[in-house]
């Protein structure tokens, strides 16, 4: 599987008691599908992973599975602190029939970089699924896949690309300089550097702001994949306050107070993430003013 494009990091749906709405995430994926996104992913950082149970992550994945029906490949995260339950979990997506996994580092132990290899090739053979890596050293107490250690892994047949939220964009070309084009993909993860990172060789990306925008982030890959930088350069303009934006809320809490304001209103976050207050949710319907959203 060679990955490419914009594949949004799908928010989870809730009820206002915090429960999984499936309907909602039917609707949601018809929303990204219809500006043309290139994947779907679900249960990624954006998706609330943290704050599920298997059975609600089974109920997503089955949903989303079904209802994309083959119009889209649909990407699944599996990661967990230990390489037991991500091995379960991601055994439970290859059942339901993704496409593939997402695999972040544990986020709470701060494993080696010995460790980090040992842990994917672990999953990555216990899977005929495609294995997408996931650096986000922000939300992992610091700890990255080092580009060294990228390069380890690319070597594993079904482990082809990663997602890196470094937000380092040197970290990205190092990725890019050390694992081959033709077998291993490089998607970034850090909205504001979505441009950036295709003008370096990155294939694609995973922003979460697409939930908000997918007429920005489809935007910019689409002109830049036409060769019209210019184009790019203002998509990428226009997205990057909103992203910036995100800053506003605890965790993704500011990603679903930016749909309720557009009117698509996914639900709230599970708690201890509140809503945003008054003056906060103001300043954020401001941004997508500016941006053309509203």
């Amino acid at each position: 599987m060679q990955l490419r494009g914009i594949i949004p990091p799908v928010v989870t749906p809730m009820t206002p008691e915090q429960g999984v709405d499936l309907d909602g995430l039917r609707r949601h994926i018809d929303w990204m599908l219809s500006h043309k996104v290139h994947g779907i992913f679900v249960l990624g950082t954006t998706g609330e992973f943290y704050g599920l149970d298997e059975a609600e992550k089974q109920a997503i994945t089955a949903a989303a599975v079904a209802h994309c029906a083959g119009r889209s490949p649909v990407f699944v995260g599996t990661g967990a602190e230990t390489t037991r339950e991500v091995v379960r979990l991601t055994r439970m997506a290859e059942k339901e029939g993704a496409s593939g996994v997402s695999v972040i580092t544990p986020y709470f132990i701060k494993p080696t970089q010995p460790e980090l290899i040992d842990h994917f090739k672990r999953v990555a053979e216990s899977t005929k699924l495609p294995v997408v890596l996931y650096n986000n050293p922000a939300t992992c107490g610091g700890v990255s896949i080092e580009p060294d250690t990228c390069a380890k892994l690319a070597r594993v047949p079904n482990i082809v690309g990663i997602k890196d939220s470094s937000g380092d964009l040197q970290n990205t070309i190092e990725i890019l300089r050390n694992t081959p084009r033709e077998t291993f993909s490089v998607l970034n993860g850090r909205d504001t550097l979505i441009l950036a990172a295709l003008q370096n060789g990155a294939q694609g990306a995973i922003p979460a702001s697409c939930n908000i925008a997918p007429e920005l982030c489809v935007g910019i890959y689409e002109a830049f994949d036409k060769g019209d930088i210019e184009a790019a350069k203002s998509y990428q303009s226009r997205l990057h306050p909103v992203r910036m934006a995100m800053s506003l809320g605890t965790g993704n809490g500011a990603i679903k107070e930016a749909l309720a304001l557009l009117g698509r209103s996914c639900g709230p976050n599970r708690s201890p993430i509140a809503p945003l207050a008054d003056d906060k949710k103001a300043k954020l319907k401001s941004i997508l003013a500016g941006a053309g959203l509203v």
